[in-house]
């Protein structure tokens, strides 16, 4: 009777088990709060800013021209740093930005990677490797700056194809 009992115990325990158990990190939901987030997928795996919502964040006139910034860091994956910026370019709500290389009246995406502690390396994207941001919200009235993101880099040692997707980021702004 015990070995029964002990048995059924196990099966039932067996049972209780979930395949999501094994990555328990989602991304926060696309919110239009200002709740603090910045998260996405890089190659399928959670990259989510662990800085608890004090990344840097802007959107400045600066010598009349409109300067955006946003990034996150994970310390978990490479690349530790995803980043998102405009220069000499306004956004404006509902507006789909296509990244390319870094020049003026562009929008473009990059990351950081630190493979020890001499070695750093950034990646951006260019007219190859390409993607898009959505602004889903720029309230200038309470400073919140809401969107999506998906882009595509390459590592920078290795020449692989860093596959980043289902970004989102909710934040304050500063002018």
């Amino acid at each position: 009777m015990k070995k029964l009992l002990l048995l059924l115990l196990t099966t039932f325990s067996l049972s209780c088990c979930n395949k999501d158990d094994d990555n328990p990190q989602t991304l926060p939901p696309a919110t239009q709060t200002g709740a603090g987030t910045f998260a996405c997928y890089v190659n399928g795996k959670p990259f989510i800013d662990n800085s608890g919502g004090f990344f840097n964040c802007f959107y400045q006139l600066v010598d009349g021209e409109y300067y955006f910034s946003i990034g996150g860091n994970d310390e978990d994956i490479l690349p530790q740093n995803i980043y998102i910026q405009t220069q000499k370019r306004t956004i404006s709500e509902g507006e789909t930005l296509i990244f390319n290389e870094i020049a003026d009246g562009n929008a473009n995406a990059g990351a950081g990677f630190t493979l020890s502690i001499t070695e750093n390396y950034q990646s951006y994207t260019n007219t190859i490797y390409s993607g898009q941001l959505i602004i889903t919200k720029l309230d200038f009235a309470d400073n919140i700056v809401s969107g999506t993101f998906s882009f595509d880099i390459l590592h920078p040692v290795t020449g692989e194809i860093i596959q980043i997707r289902d970004g989102r980021f909710d934040t304050i702004f500063t002018q």
